[in-house]
């Protein structure tokens, strides 16, 4: 069992990158674990990366290299294309956020705009349903639902627009050249079926969800092959807070982890609190889990470089009121924003940062007011916020949208905010938290679910449902600079970052059979640790 191949599943990073221009959490964690994986010289001869094979239930070898370039096409990274630290890029993939439909949407009055973008979600939703269709016609076999398949492409492909998400059982040539589409060049369909032995591991870092037929995949691969199947949960948020995701994910998510969940041997999460969920769900869902959810400790910040150094030149940035290629207004000096770096959705609370900047513009003069920068893209069930905030006129610029941003955008927003904020309601883990505190930042959140994990004795807490405490914690903030940024200094003392190789080597200590884990972490290990130790002394991480 020491030396069983490890085969990672990829496929869900090229589905999202083929939606989405950048990165989330999710997909930045499941980089660096593979990242991780791939170097580290202890199983670098034991890891291999799957995608899903066009036109049967099994997995097609890639080449490491392919995630490198998927991860610069999403990052903007300069080690697109190349091997770690070759410098060499690779030819983007054009994005969402670049499209033509796009382009035309920020430059229509909001009347005109907001049913545009009305149409383009729902033409993308039409396009997955489709591609779901042509999943269950491909797997179901037999010449006649093939060819229906093989005739769903060009309806798949023009029904769900740039962002359709291409599924593997459509097989070669649905989308030719595309970041989304079925395994490349590097691919060899036939390494999984041919090397893979009884005890090798099947591990899953990412979101697979978005396959329908998964658990099939799974069962076969268990039952054939003698594999034993290994998955990373983040979350359980559609299962335990479905008011805060779109209807039909919720129902996705359900049927999928219902099937999947059963049979999982060693089943990871990234926080105590995410494994106390998958407990609590189990029971209330009648079923039982294989195995205890284990946690890993989650690495911090970016691997790509170090953070930039205090009084970095500001970055031209565009203010949410701006369409974008129009007049372009700079950020703000460092030490004059706030910042919250999050997909703007419902369940990150960005109404009540909304909230207390307009209760602060009422009561203090504009000078004293930090700006408010919101840095991620606009998710679902925020359109009243947003809404809002334009009628706000954005607080007469007190509040910045950056949408979308790079990762040398993210790089100077942390380096030069005063403090960060982080209000949601629910979390898996907090990566922009521990982001925060690798930049020597203070941060501003709540405490619910994980954050207190990630946040430790270095962050202040704050309960998300009440916008005065919240209010209050923030202002004084505001009004104390001094000791605000004796707060930052204390952050930079005693943050201890944890390193991407220590949550890859906590991967593969839960993939080791039970005695054999439990009697080496008795032994030499430590109980993880997520959150920063009190008086501990430390570099900055990146």
């Amino acid at each position: 069992m020491l030396d069983s191949k490890i085969w990672v599943d990829v496929e869900d990073l090229f589905q999202y990158a083929a939606a989405n221009p950048r990165p989330s959490g999710i997909q930045r964690i499941e980089f660096e674990l593979c990242r991780a994986l791939a170097t580290l010289p202890e199983c670098r001869e034991r890891v291999r990366f799957v995608r899903h094979a066009p036109t049967q239930q099994s997995f097609a070898s890639i080449a490491y290299a392919e995630l490198e370039r998927l991860h610069g096409q999403l990052t903007g990274s300069q080690r697109a294309g190349g091997s770690r630290g070759s410098g060499k890029r690779g030819k983007p993939a054009r994005r969402l956020s670049e499209s033509p439909l796009r382009r035309l949407a920020y430059r229509l009055p909001e009347g005109l705009r907001n049913p545009l973008v009305a149409l383009f979600k729902a033409e993308r939703e039409a396009g997955r349903a489709v591609l779901h269709l042509g999943s269950a016609l491909a797997w179901a076999g037999g010449t006649r639902a093939r060819r229906l398949a093989q005739r769903l492409r060009p309806l798949a492909s023009g029904a769900g627009g740039r962002g359709a998400v291409v599924t593997a059982p459509f097989g070669p040539g649905l989308s030719p050249g595309r970041t989304g589409s079925t395994p490349g060049r590097d691919a060899d369909t036939g390494a999984f079926d041919t090397t893979t032995e009884p005890g090798d591991i099947l591990l899953v870092l990412g979101s697979p969800w978005f396959h329908p037929y998964y658990a099939e995949i799974v069962e076969k691969a268990q039952r054939t092959r003698g594999l034993r199947f290994s998955l990373l949960v983040y979350d359980i948020i559609p299962l335990r807070r479905p008011e805060w995701c779109d209807h039909n994910l919720v129902l996705r998510f359900r049927e999928w982890t219902g099937a999947i969940f059963p049979l999982v041997d060693v089943l990871l999460t990234i926080s105590e609190a995410s494994a106390r969920d998958l407990e609590l769900d189990a029971k209330r869902a009648g079923y039982s889990l294989r195995s205890t959810p284990r946690p890993i400790p989650i690495g911090t910040g970016f691997s790509d470089a170090a953070p930039p150094a205090a009084g970095t030149p500001t970055i031209p940035l565009t203010y949410g009121r701006t369409a974008p290629g129009e007049t372009e207004r700079s950020l703000p000096p460092p030490g004059s924003y706030a910042l919250i770096v999050s997909t703007i959705e419902a369940r990150k609370n960005h109404m009540l940062l909304f909230r207390v900047w307009r209760r602060m513009a009422e009561e203090m003069p504009p000078d004293r007011i930090p700006t408010l920068v919101f840095a991620g893209r606009v998710g679902w069930l925020v359109s009243d916020l947003m809404q809002q905030i334009r009628n706000a006129d954005y607080l007469d610029g007190k509040i910045v949208l950056v949408e979308d941003p790079s990762d040398d955008e993210l790089r100077a927003l942390y380096a030069g905010c005063r403090f960060t904020l982080f209000p949601s309601f629910y979390e898996g883990w907090g990566l922009p938290v521990t982001e925060s505190l690798s930049f020597g930042r203070p941060c501003i959140i709540s405490n619910a679910t994980s954050l207190p994990e990630a946040g430790g004795e270095l962050a202040r807490y704050f309960d998300p449902e009440n916008t005065h405490e919240a209010y209050d914690m923030i202002r004084h903030a505001i009004e104390h600079p001094e000791e605000t940024e004796a707060w930052a200094e204390r952050v930079q003392r005693e943050f201890r970052p944890v390193s991407w190789e220590e949550s890859a080597r906590g991967v593969l200590r839960a993939l080791e059979p039970v005695d054999v884990a439990e009697a080496a972490s008795t032994a030499t290990e430590p109980a993880p640790v997520r959150a920063p130790r009190r008086k501990r002394a430390s570099a900055r991480g990146t």
